[in-house]
């Protein structure tokens, strides 16, 4: 259904006169590679989870993806269709039915709107014109959303519902349009450890019910694991590793991944598992102006050789659904 294809996204950074007088008067001009040749597709009923450090670019491609940014290079697919060839009326209607989750309920509700008026605004603003027609459709989406029982939070306002009712508030508002895309943004890092599965298991169910494909952006790869088809690992701008969850959880190969399995904390004391001091990250990920050459993870890499500061490795297949970009890994 949607294929991203080699996209980069460039975005200009002002010189500084002070830092760097010579290079703001000849106006030389610098980027931030936020997302450098990023490939991936998705289809109907798919849960797509990105998982990688702050920074590391999983947010704007997100953003590509509603067509909320356009891309420097590269092509993203919507059914066959280049995005990049939509007009405004066909690009209207596309970010009609691709929605966002956004990460903290707490700011991404109006304080003004009660519950109603919250799930209602998509449908005014896409000219859902029948009040009959946008109450049905709102009582449908709080249904799915477990807002029930209806009555007792149509007329309730953000400050009077918890942090778990605030998100299924969020979610109804995305669904509301029935969407075949959706992309939710940390959508559960803002809530209590002890309802974070509710809302996960949630966003799976109504990907498989409405069908939708949900692209579900985490640095969390133990949440990740329970809830996606394929987890793709970013960092610097890239997707390092692409798998279903068994082989990114319980099998990673590129160190990187590797590293952030070993991140993940145990619950319970003397589990067993133990972490490899050799995986234990150093140092800081690149500065994305001046991106390294080679392998993108080659300064903090404790495999790294030769060729993987002088030339950058491509994902290739290990596996039938695994692909990795390493050099030292991945057969």
């Amino acid at each position: 259904m949607i294929e991203m294809k080699e996209v980069t996204k460039l975005f200009p950074v002002k010189r500084r006169f002070f830092k760097d007088p010579l290079a703001a008067l000849r106006g030389e001009k610098k980027f931030l590679r936020a997302v450098n040749g990023v490939s991936f597709s998705m289809q109907k009923t798919e849960v797509l989870g990105i998982a990688g450090e702050s920074g590391c670019g999983k947010t704007t491609t997100g953003m590509l993806l509603l067509g909320l940014y356009r891309p420097t290079k590269g092509a993203i697919m919507i059914e066959g269709e280049d995005m990049a060839s939509f007009g405004r009326g066909k690009l209207a209607d596309f970010r009609s039915k691709a929605q966002l989750v956004f990460q903290d309920p707490y700011e991404s509700l109006n304080p003004r709107f009660n519950v109603r008026r919250t799930i209602e605004e998509p449908l005014i603003v896409n000219h859902v014109r029948s009040k009959g027609e946008r109450s049905d459709r709102i009582m449908k989406a709080m249904k799915r959303a477990k807002l029930t029982p209806m009555d007792a939070f149509l007329d309730k306002y953000p400050h009077e519902l918890s942090g778990g009712e605030r998100q299924r508030v969020c979610i109804a508002r995305a669904i509301v349009l029935e969407p075949s895309l959706l992309v939710a943004d940390e959508a559960a890092s803002m809530l209590d450890v002890s309802i974070r599965a509710t809302i996960l298991n949630l966003l799976r169910q109504l990907t498989d019910e409405m069908p939708m494909a949900t692209l579900y952006i985490s640095h969390d790869l133990s949440l990740l694991g329970s809830v996606c088809d394929r987890i793709a690992i970013m960092y610097a701008g890239e997707i390092v590793e692409i798998g279903e969850p068994e082989d990114i959880v319980h099998s990673p190969l590129h160190p990187y991944t590797k590293a952030l399995i070993a991140a993940v904390p145990v619950p319970e004391f003397g589990s067993g598992r133990k972490t490899s001091e050799s995986f234990l990250l150093k140092g800081e990920p690149p500065d994305l102006t001046d991106p390294p050459e080679g392998c993108c993870f080659q300064p903090r890499c404790p495999l790294a050789e030769d060729q993987c500061v002088f030339h950058k490795p491509r994902l290739r297949k290990s596996g039938e659904a695994h692909f990795v970009s390493c050099y030292r890994t991945g057969g």
